[in-house]
């Protein structure tokens, strides 16, 4: 599996528009899983899971990484191709992918609440009271700040250089000591500060 996918087709951005199968995909990030297992997960038809499990095939967002045959069926897992899918800059203006763009983040906000839940606990303990990051075992922060649009293009592409060092950290073949970390990043551009609308309306 790919670190990044970047999506440079509008039938790419359509096969995931549609909220069940952005949720779909999203599943098949977390691990390899048979139509069965998604039905089951899911609690709708082999039938229905198939169909989307080919769009979404058809367009090279997943596939099937191996195949076992259980009394006489011949099961296949079907795995995301990446574990993160980022559109292309020229597919961003494109007029019907705003709602498509919007429903991936909500998808992947569930994805996030679901790796939150699941996350064992000592990944959770922070014992060290140290005021140092490096010392830290996770880390949780939302913000909302004031910035010229230039300054957030800037701040973006330093941002950007530092999750390159980030991939690079990651070897093809972890070691046996290695742990697996997740990461879920949003930033965009909103109305209001929700403090501020509440404090107007007070």
């Amino acid at each position: 599996m790919k670190d990044i996918k970047v999506l440079t087709t509008h039938e790419q951005l359509k096969a995931i528009g549609d909220p069940f199968r952005c949720e779909l995909l999203l599943r098949l990030m977390e691990k390899p899983k048979t139509g069965q297992q998604l039905s089951e997960v899911f609690n709708l038809s082999r039938a229905r899971i198939h169909y989307h499990l080919k769009e979404l095939e058809k367009n090279d967002l997943v596939e099937i990484v191996h195949k076992e045959e259980k009394n006489g069926i011949v099961q296949k897992f079907y795995q995301a191709v990446a574990g993160g899918f980022v559109p292309d800059q020229s597919l961003i203006p494109y007029s019907d992918m705003t709602e498509t763009v919007r429903q991936m983040m909500v998808s992947m906000l569930e994805q996030s609440k679901r790796r939150i839940l699941a996350a064992p606990e000592e990944s959770l303990k922070d014992l060290s009271g140290s005021k140092d990051p490096a010392e830290w075992k996770y880390r949780s922060s939302a913000y909302e700040i004031h910035a010229k649009e230039e300054d957030f293009a800037a701040w973006q592409q330093k941002f950007s250089d530092l999750m390159d060092e980030l991939a690079e950290i990651q070897r093809p073949e972890p070691s046996p000591d290695a742990k697996l970390y997740y990461f879920h990043i949003l930033g965009l551009q909103v109305e209001e500060s929700l403090f501020e609308k509440e404090k107007g309306e007070s």
